[in-house]
C-alpha cells in the first residue's frame, strides 16, 4: 500500500477542487449548495473507507512504523510519512467523524455553505496530517494550520459571541506553540535531523530534556486542555455549530495526548519522570473542579464542554502512568472520548435546531415528545459516566489501574471524579427529560428524523462494540503501547 497515507491525508483536496469547480461553472445566480454537500459527504465518506482500507493492511504485530514515505523535499527537508499502534486510529477516527458532520451540518448551515464545507474538508487534511507525519518540521505545520480552518468556522458559523471565542482559542493555543517552534529548532539543531523515528531514539541531555520538555507541555497542555488553561474549550464550544463542537471534542483536544505520547515520553523520558507529579496534580484538579463547575453550568453545551476537560485528565494521568495499563488506557479513553463526546454535542444540536435554545430550564419532560431521542441520549449520557458496556468505562478503569501503580493518590482523588460525572450527567438528563411537559413551546417538537437517526446509528454501535470487545483497540495499539513503556522503562532506569 505505497503512498496510502498521502493519499488518505489529500484526499480531501479533490473535493475542495470539485466544490471551486461546480461554484466556477455554474450559472450567475445558480444555487449550487445541495450539490456542494453531496460533493463534501462523498469525499468524506470516500476518505474514511481509505483509512479502513488502511487499517485492514495494519500489521497488528509490528511495533515500528507502516505504511511509511521518505523523500528529499527541497533544501535539506524531507517528507517523511507513517503510521504505528498509536497513532493509526486517529487517522481512522478523524476519518469516521467527519462525514457525519457533513451530515450533521446538511440543514443547519445554509450561508456560505461553500466556503463551510471547505474549511472542514481543509481541516481534515491538517488532522490526519498530525497523526500520519514522521517529520518534525512536517508535523509541526500541520498542528498549526489546524488552528486556521477552526478559527474560521468558529469565527464566520458560530453564535452571538463568535469573535470573541474564536480569538480566544487561537490565541491561547497559538501562543504555546511559540515555545514549541524554539524547541523544535533546538531538536533539529542539536541532532542533526528532524526525523520523527530517529529523534525518538535520541539522548538528550537530561538538564535540556526538562526545558524540551517544558516547551513542548506548553502547547500540548493548552491543547488537551489541561486545568487551569481550559478556559478556551467553553466559551469555543459554545459559540461552534454542532459540527464544530463534534470536531473540537472528537478529535482536536487529542492533538495535546497524542503529542504527549509521541514526543514527551519518548524523546524526553527522565524529564517525563521528573515532571510526571505536576502532570498528576493539574490532572487531578482538572478531574474535581471542571466536575463541580459542570454541575453549575445553565448551557448544556458548555456542562458537556468542561465534562470534556474532566475526561481528558484521565487522559494525561493515565500517559505520564509511564506503564501498560496507563498508555492503553489513555488511548482508550481518547478514542471512547471521540465517539462519545461528538454523539453528545450532536445530541444538543438537535433540540437546538429546533428551538433555537440550550438553556437547561427551557426544557424538562422530552421524553413525552421524543421518546427515541431521550434513548440516544441516555446511551451516551451513561458511556459519558463510564457504565459498564459501555467504550467509556474501559478507558477510565484502567487509567486509574495504571496511575494507582504510581501515584495512589492521585488514583483515589480521580475516582471522586467518576462519582461527579454521575452527579452532573444524570442531574442534566433528568432536568431535561422528565418531569412535566411545562414549557409550551415544546408541545410540537418532533422526535428524530431518518438523517438524524443515520447520524446517530454508528456512534451508538461504536459506543457498544467497544465497550463489550475493546480487544479491538488493545490489538492494535498493544505492541507499540509496549515498545513506547519498555523504552521509557529503560530511559528512566526502571
Amino acid at each position: 500500500m505505497t503512498g496510502i497515507l498521502s493519499l488518505i491525508t489529500y484526499s480531501p483536496l479533490i473535493g475542495v477542487v470539485a466544490i471551486l469547480a461546480v461554484r466556477g461553472l455554474a450559472r450567475p445566480g445558480a444555487n449550487t449548495d445541495g450539490a456542494v454537500r453531496w460533493i463534501a459527504l462523498a469525499t468524506t465518506v470516500a476518505t474514511f473507507a481509505l483509512s479502513v482500507l488502511m487499517l485492514s493492511g495494519f500489521d497488528q504485530g509490528a511495533s515500528g512504523f507502516q505504511f511509511m514515505e521518505d523523500f528529499a523535499a527541497f533544501s535539506g527537508l524531507h517528507y517523511r510519512m507513517g503510521v504505528d499502534g498509536i497513532s493509526v486510529l486517529f487517522v481512522v477516527l478523524t476519518a469516521f467523524l467527519m462525514p457525519l458532520c457533513i451530515a450533521a451540518s446538511w440543514k443547519t448551515i445554509d450561508n456560505r455553505v461553500g466556503e463551510y464545507m471547505i474549511a472542514f474538508l481543509v481541516l481534515e487534511v491538517l488532522v490526519i496530517g498530525v497523526f500520519t507525519a514522521l517529520d518534525l518540521i512536517l508535523f509541526y505545520v500541520f498542528f498549526e494550520f489546524s488552528l486556521v480552518p477552526m478559527f474560521l468556522i468558529i469565527g464566520i458559523w458560530g453564535g452571538q459571541r463568535r469573535i470573541y471565542a474564536a480569538f480566544k482559542f487561537f490565541l491561547y493555543t497559538l501562543l504555546g506553540s511559540v515555545l514549541m517552534l524554539a524547541a523544535v529548532l533546538g531538536m533539529i539543531g542539536i541532532a542533526g535531523t528532524s526525523s520523527i523515528p530517529e529523534l525518538m531514539a535520541y539522548k538528550f541531555d537530561p538538564t535540556l530534556q526538562t526545558w524540551l520538555w517544558l516547551a513542548f507541555f506548553a502547547s500540548f497542555a493548552v491543547k488537551m486542555p489541561m486545568w487551569p488553561v481550559h478556559t478556551w474549550l467553553p466559551d469555543a464550544h459554545v459559540e461552534a455549530p454542532t459540527a464544530g463542537s463534534v470536531i473540537l471534542a472528537g478529535i482536536l483536544l487529542k492533538l495535546g495526548g497524542y503529542g504527549f505520547m509521541r514526543f514527551s515520553l519518548p524523546m524526553f523520558p527522565q524529564a517525563s519522570e521528573l515532571w510526571a507529579p505536576l502532570v498528576f496534580g493539574l490532572s487531578a484538579i482538572a478531574i474535581i473542579y471542571t466536575s463541580l463547575v459542570a454541575f453549575r453550568q445553565t448551557d448544556i453545551k458548555k456542562l458537556i464542554a468542561y465534562s470534556s476537560v474532566a475526561h481528558m485528565g484521565f487522559v494525561t494521568m493515565g500517559i505520564f502512568s509511564g506503564n501498560v495499563q496507563g498508555e492503553q488506557g489513555a488511548l482508550f479513553q481518547m478514542i471512547s472520548h471521540g465517539v462519545i463526546s461528538g454523539a453528545l454535542f450532536l445530541c444538543v444540536g438537535v433540540v437546538y435546531d429546533r428551538m433555537h435554545t440550550r438553556e437547561i430550564a427551557f426544557y424538562g419532560g422530552l421524553t413525552q415528545r421524543m421518546p427515541w431521542y431521550a434513548a440516544v441520549f441516555l446511551l451516551f449520557t451513561m458511556g459519558n459516566v463510564g457504565l459498564p458496556g459501555t467504550s467509556g468505562f474501559v478507558g477510565e478503569i484502567l487509567t486509574l489501574t495504571g496511575t494507582y501503580q504510581v501515584s495512589t493518590w492521585t488514583a483515589l482523588l480521580a475516582t471522586t471524579g467518576v462519582i461527579l460525572s454521575a452527579v452532573y450527567a444524570l442531574s442534566l438528563y433528568r432536568r431535561v427529560m422528565f418531569g412535566e411537559l411545562n414549557n409550551p413551546a415544546l408541545a410540537q417538537i418532533n422526535d428524530l428524523e431518518w438523517r438524524e437517526v443515520a447520524i446517530f446509528a454508528p456512534l451508538i454501535v461504536s459506543t457498544l462494540y467497544l465497550g463489550v470487545y475493546p480487544a479491538s483497540i488493545f490489538n492494535i495499539t498493544d505492541a507499540s503501547v509496549q515498545a513506547l513503556v519498555s523504552a521509557y522503562r529503560a530511559a528512566i532506569g526502571g
